[in-house]
């Protein structure tokens, strides 16, 4: 008998063998170099433990890479990709079954010939080799390589969120410091105020100042605790933040605003084999590309194949004897001729996921690149912005001292005095907001560039507290 492929059949059988659309080329639309970098090529980044070299933020990120939730949960993530990519593979080899079978029958006297009941036993022992697919066309190779790929993005994945981890503990840490510092100086101003309100006080009360100048002075004072009571609080909700990163109340240790080495950020491409984030976005696009293969091979023919080898008897210890051996083999060939259109929607799905797979690493390339330009004019201009605040500081620390010296003399009024205390304590301020600020754009470049070894401890176990 001639089986007949309809022509619609055909000819999707033909699009199966068609090439895949051209990959992406890795660095195309790259940059030369950055935006505000020398473009030249750069060592990778140190590891995490060299770059944060403050023993007390060490211990902050050691203490968030074993507790974080987040990174258990990608690690666990990544378990599940494992377990799935072995699962995968193990369709492709055979399925090699022992198979032992006893069978006693009785068969009625009206049903046979001899009128008479018979009694008959069954015994088989025998290996079976069940519906192994024979893997012509490559659609379980195609399916076997996505699921690996899918492995190594959740990898990729699970190493970039530890590093946005130690990146986020890292500029907590830094906050806190800024804000233990600005603290320092806030109450040190308070307490210079207290004492002068204390002294204004008695002034007014034998009659050598006037209330006014009371005033101006309760007025800088209470301006001082109000900026305190404001840092106190920013600080308890950093404090909070840095508790939900390392999973537990954070390690003992002081904040610091320590120097971070200076970095160079190299060549963009260098970008696609150091950043994890782009390295799981190609992972996923190639797992796609393996999808649509494997849709496509589902318009050929799918060859199985089950065999069995054994022994067969009539009585049980006649299974070894010889003579008893037995086997058969079945190959089977399916085409599906009708299907109600489920393979072309199947490999139309595959291919807008594989469009999608190819927009987010564009994209992730994209803002890759944008990471690495704002965190470097960010060092620059925030370096730029440090040496002004420390400028304008000695500036304002001058003109306080000049004001309260021409008010002792009577050629000035108090309120010159308050004003430029008052501004000396904004320069203090912002001197320290800047020192902190440049500190936290280091680090973003740090993360920005992909972050050097990585290498972490494993997290706790589910229940465990530091």
């Amino acid at each position: 008998m001639r089986l007949t492929v309809p022509a619609a059949s055909l000819a999707m059988l033909l699009a199966g063998c068609a090439p895949l659309a051209p990959q992406p080329a890795a660095d195309a639309g790259l940059p030369a170099r950055f935006a505000t970098d020398a473009g030249d090529p750069a060592a990778a980044p140190p590891a995490w433990r060299d770059y944060f070299a403050d023993p007390a933020l060490q211990a902050q990120i050691e203490q968030a890479l074993t507790h974080n939730r987040d990174r258990a949960l990608a690690l666990a993530r990544l378990d599940e990709a494992r377990a799935l990519a072995g699962l995968q593979a193990s369709q492709r080899a055979p399925q090699i079954v022992l198979d032992a079978q006893g069978q006693r029958t009785r068969v009625p006297a009206d049903l046979n010939l001899t009128r008479r009941p018979l009694m008959g036993n069954d015994f088989q022992l025998g290996l079976g080799l069940t519906s192994w697919e024979l893997d012509l066309w490559g659609r379980l190779a195609s399916l076997d390589t996505a699921a690996r790929q899918a492995w190594l993005a959740s990898d990729a994945a699970a190493q970039a969120l530890t590093l946005s981890l130690v990146h986020q503990v890292a500029q907590t840490w830094l906050q806190l410091a800024e804000l233990d510092e600005r603290l320092r100086l806030a109450r040190r101003a308070l307490d210079s105020r207290e004492e002068t309100l204390r002294i204004f006080t008695r002034r007014v009360e034998v009659g050598a100042t006037s209330r006014l100048a009371l005033t101006q002075v309760r007025l800088l004072q209470t301006q001082a605790a109000a900026l305190v009571s404001q840092l106190q609080q920013q600080r308890e909700a950093q404090w909070q933040a840095l508790t939900l990163l390392t999973g537990g109340a954070p390690a003992a240790g002081e904040p610091r605003l320590t120097e971070l080495a200076p970095l160079r950020a190299g060549l963009p491409a260098e970008l696609l084999r150091r950043r994890p984030d782009l390295v799981a976005a190609e992972h996923q696009l190639r797992a796609a590309d393996a999808n649509v293969k494997a849709a496509r091979a589902a318009y050929l023919p799918r060859i199985g194949l089950t065999a069995a080898f054994g022994s067969a008897s009539a009585e049980l210890s006649g299974l070894l004897k010889a003579g008893s051996s037995a086997w058969s083999v079945t190959p089977d060939v399916a085409l599906p001729l009708l299907d109600g259109g489920r393979r072309e929607q199947a490999l139309a799905v595959q291919q807008a996921r594989r469009q999608q797979a190819v927009l987010a690493y564009e994209r992730a390339v994209q803002g890759a690149l944008r990471d690495v330009n704002d965190a470097l004019s960010a060092r620059q201009r925030y370096a730029e912005q440090l040496d002004i605040a420390g400028q304008t500081l000695a500036t304002q620390a001058e003109r306080a001292r000049l004001a309260l010296r021409r008010y002792d003399t009577g050629a000035a009024a108090f309120l010159e005095v308050l004003d430029a205390q008052r501004d000396l304590l904004a320069a203090e301020q912002q001197q320290v907001q800047a020192r902190r600020a440049l500190l936290a754009s280091q680090a973003g470049l740090y993360a920005a560039l992909g972050g050097g070894d990585l290498t972490t401890p494993e997290p706790a176990p589910q229940g465990a507290r530091p």
